[in-house]
């Protein structure tokens, strides 16, 4: 399920664009001011930001400039001003699509649809991690919000043993060697050693195998890697 940060100040409009996205089958989180929506966009990390121009507090456009600096995400710019210069101003500052006011619900709901589908199209050309969730037997995984669930159970995790288990799950069945892990999820430029990823498949293994020592999920594959079943 994608998850939509909707910023709007007016409360017929953002009630009513949360209903309709709702719907549509999205998770909706909403903002009145954009003090509060450039919050929710750090910390909730959605999918998509749908959001106003003219906002008390803090502008459609800084958030547009402050959200670019920090991580990728389509912007869905929703405004009254359509003047051509003040168009060009957003999608310079990394506003993706624009909808004038007055709009149509239908005509909005298809630009959200399509703005996340370039956006899954661009990540997957590029090779970044798609975002959603992963399943894999009785775990699942959030990109979105950074969380592994087990059996419903949230499972904490550091940042790199999410990153690790992330890229096996992606490779589901896939025998994927040390050197690829490393690269990967440490990059290319680490300098460290390939026992690295042993250390936090057993972390991990600790964390979410019933019986470490016979794992069901991460398995071993000798004198390569490991791979990731459900």
């Amino acid at each position: 399920m994608s998850r939509i940060l909707l910023v709007e100040d007016d409360p017929a409009i953002r009630e009513a664009v949360a209903y309709n996205l709702e719907r549509e089958g999205y998770e909706v989180l909403a903002a009145a001011d954009g003090v509060t929506g450039l919050r929710l966009a750090r910390e909730e990390t959605p999918d998509l930001l749908v959001l106003d121009l003219m906002l008390p507090r803090l502008s459609g456009l800084d958030i547009c400039r402050v959200v670019r600096s920090e991580r990728p995400v389509p912007i869905l710019v929703l405004t009254a001003r359509a003047t051509e210069d003040e168009r060009i101003e957003g999608l310079d500052l990394g506003a993706d699509d624009y909808v004038t006011k007055p709009f149509s619900m239908r005509e909005l709901m298809a630009r959200v649809r399509a703005s996340l589908r370039r956006d899954e199209l661009s990540r997957r050309a590029s090779g970044a991690p798609t975002r959603g969730t992963l399943g894999g037997g009785d775990i699942e995984l959030d990109r979105g919000r950074r969380t592994v669930h087990r059996n419903g159970t949230a499972i904490e995790l550091r940042p790199k043993e999410f990153d690790l288990l992330e890229f096996l799950m992606s490779h589901e069945g896939q025998a994927l060697s040390r050197e690829q892990i490393l690269d990967a999820v440490w990059g290319e430029s680490y300098a460290g050693v390939t026992r690295t990823v042993d250390v936090h498949v057993h972390a991990l293994r600790r964390k979410l195998e019933d019986d470490p020592a016979h794992p069901a999920h991460i398995v071993t594959v000798r004198s390569h890697g490991y791979r990731f079943q459900s």
